[in-house]
């Protein structure tokens, strides 16, 4: 049998890195024993706390595959958010809750994609599909991942659906659902160890529309001003990111965890969209946005409406 490369996107969450390690599981245990987690960059503070809570060892950095590799896709299927050459690559599965965006294959393959808030999600029911067992660890990993992605059921993208499967797996996990989860959102806000290029790239997705290249990154914190006293520095990282990857639009999400808002810093010089897309004034580089926690459903559909 031949090897069979999973991973998530580029600058991997907490869903992305979880679903890359439950997918490989559910391969294993439906025969694909050459099925290998991996991972496209660094994880962030908040996976981190995640799979030291769980014991659970972090996937291998794939830097780059063959051609006709066999790969799973799991959390992304935008090949811009993918691995260099991809489009060569024998595409077999895809298991998402994105839009479909920049997608094609050589071949034909099984695809799975649902509109709820996190793609452990969806791997949950393609679990229970296959009588596959979800033990405790995994469930941790699959609880954490909804958690992450949903801000604690607080996103617009969750759903019914998340919600109830959350709670069956942090039982099985056995977790308190909102003091672990409180807990683990937190972690994934300290950027004391990370440089303003490595806050820009920690959870930056790109995506093109009309022509224009349009690049959101997120933080969390449960402190607006505490990011925001990195302003210039930060400036500076999104400036040289922008020169050097032909964005038109570059907005980093600063968002509260706490009080469910955020505050963005813009540039760029396409960078009146977000203006037009949210209603408010562009002042010293920075949009509030009220409300606003989902890059997905939040921010990308309206910045590509109005580009």
């Amino acid at each position: 049998m031949e090897k069979v490369l999973i991973f998530g996107h580029k600058n991997p969450d907490t869903d992305s890195i979880t679903s890359s390690i439950v997918m490989e599981n559910l391969e294993k245990k439906l025969g694909n024993l050459d099925a290998k987690a991996y991972k496209l960059g660094k994880v962030n503070k908040e996976t981190e706390f995640v799979l030291n809570y769980f014991n659970v060892e972090e996937p291998e950095t794939l830097e780059k595959i063959e051609e006709n590799a066999n790969v799973i896709l799991v959390d992304h299927n935008t090949f811009s958010q993918s691995i260099e050459k991809i489009e060569s690559a024998n595409i077999l599965k895809v298991i998402d809750h994105h839009c479909i965006s920049g997608f094609e294959t050589k071949n034909p393959l099984f695809y799975m994609a649902e509109p709820v808030g996190c793609t452990q999600t969806i791997l949950y029911s393609l679990y229970k599909q296959n009588n596959v067992d979800i033990d405790k660890r995994l469930a941790g990993l699959m609880a954490s991942a909804i958690i992450s992605d949903t801000l604690l059921f607080k996103s617009p993208t969750c759903t019914k659906k998340d919600i109830e499967v959350c709670k069956e797996l942090t039982e099985i996990a056995k977790i308190d659902l909102e003091s672990y989860g409180m807990e683990m959102l937190k972690a994934g806000t300290d950027l004391s160890e990370f440089s303003p290029e490595e806050i820009i790239s920690i959870d930056s997705k790109k995506i093109e529309s009309n022509g224009v290249n349009i690049q959101v990154a997120q933080v969390n914190t449960a402190c607006i001003e505490d990011v925001l006293k990195m302003q210039d520095k930060l400036e500076s990282a999104m400036n040289n990111f922008i020169k050097e990857n032909g964005i038109n639009i570059f907005m980093l999400l600063i968002t509260d965890i706490v009080n469910s808002n955020s505050e963005a810093i813009v540039l760029g010089d396409k960078k009146e969209i977000a203006e037009k897309s949210f209603g408010n004034k562009i002042e010293n580089n920075r949009i509030f946005l009220k409300g606003v926690v989902s890059r997905k459903k939040q921010v990308f559909p309206v910045l590509m409406e109005n580009a």
